[in-house]
């Protein structure tokens, strides 16, 4: 459904996307191999993808950003990276815990930004957050250019510890990284964005090493997410629930039903999550992007990935209203947004 054009003259738009999946897709069977006994093995959250995709063992989240700019650079020309007056980054597992990884990136891609800024909170839903801070940066004077990178590396680094590996939890994730392009224009306005945090639920997400130590300290045991049954519930409640209400919150501020927008793009944990999702919006299954059995659980790259998917594949044309979706984490953070695309020059 083709809306309006904006009358703000300060508009913000996701202008492209360009992404990455590192190496060959890995089939089911490579972790059926290692396949150990599991409490948690039959549980709705962790049924595997067909494939996914692992960095390499030398890969750094700074190598994946690189690659995926590569889209953009071929597109828009260097210039378009190199002179970006803001770059916005989200990397799952740091390659340094001290500092994040956006001044590397920013060398790497030859940028000299003004703004160099490192999410975290975002997780899942990194990608919306960015396009909140980079429209809200752009539109105040901070620029004109502004770049949000995502990196997605722990499935073939932490997933694939030699104990982790044999775990349930270990066959879903997978790796990729993207990089959007915002621009001061009205070519592909971001209409609206809406973020939430529950801080309330932050600490129920936990890493689980056993014997128990902290994430940092030296010892025995590799460690991994700390599922529990009663856990799982709560996030799938949450999920549930948290996506639809900040989609529904986007749509009735650009003055649309859910069930109208043209394509839905969400993060992508599992089935379960995605079915659940696509009825709650009321949305055909034609009309939600989904790569999961290609590519697994791609964490905060699950959103551009799947956008540059839709695009490349001709699903959503010039004029679409397309909305963004995730929550994060055990649910202490969801966000979604609306674009509406103008096509890929």
């Amino acid at each position: 459904m083709s809306l309006p054009m904006t009358n703000d003259n300060t508009a913000v738009s996701l202008v492209d996307v360009s992404t990455y999946l590192p190496g060959d897709a890995i089939g089911a069977d490579y972790y059926a191999q290692f396949a150990d006994s599991d409490d948690l093995r039959d549980n709705l959250m962790f049924r595997a993808p067909r494939f996914r995709h692992h960095v390499a063992p030398d890969e750094t989240a700074i190598d994946m950003v690189e690659r995926a700019a590569a889209g953009l650079i071929e597109r828009h020309g260097a210039d378009v990276v190199t002179g970006a007056d803001v770059l916005i980054t989200h990397t799952q597992l740091p390659d340094m815990p001290f500092y994040g990884g956006g001044g590397g990136m920013a060398h790497r891609l030859g940028m000299k930004p003004n703004w160099v800024i490192d999410l975290h909170n975002g997780g899942c839903a990194a990608f919306v957050l960015g396009l909140k801070l980079a429209r809200n940066l752009l539109t105040s004077g901070e620029g004109h250019t502004a770049l949000i990178a995502v990196a997605q590396n722990a499935a073939g680094q932490i997933f694939e510890q030699e104990t982790i590996r044999r775990k349930a939890q270990a066959s879903v994730p997978g790796d990729g990284a993207a990089v959007g392009l915002v621009t001061l224009s009205d070519s592909s306005p971001i209409l609206d964005v809406e973020c939430r945090t529950y801080g309330e639920y932050a600490g129920d997400m936990t890493i689980s090493v056993d014997p128990p130590r902290k994430w940092w300290a030296a010892g025995p045991g590799e460690g991994c997410i700390g599922f529990t049954e009663s856990k799982i519930t709560k996030v799938l409640a949450r999920g549930n629930r948290q996506v639809p209400e900040v989609s529904y919150a986007v749509c009735d501020r650009i003055g649309m039903q859910p069930k109208d927008v043209d394509l839905l793009v969400t993060n992508q944990p599992n089935r379960v999550f995605l079915r659940n999702w696509r009825e709650a919006l009321e949305l055909p299954a034609e009309r939600h992007v989904d790569t999961f059995d290609e590519c697994g659980n791609l964490f905060a790259a699950g959103i551009p990935v799947n956008l540059d998917r839709a695009i490349s594949d001709g699903r959503v044309k010039a004029g679409d209203t397309v909305l963004m979706s995730a929550f994060a984490h055990a649910g202490d953070f969801a966000g979604a947004a609306a674009v509406r695309w103008g096509g890929r020059v």
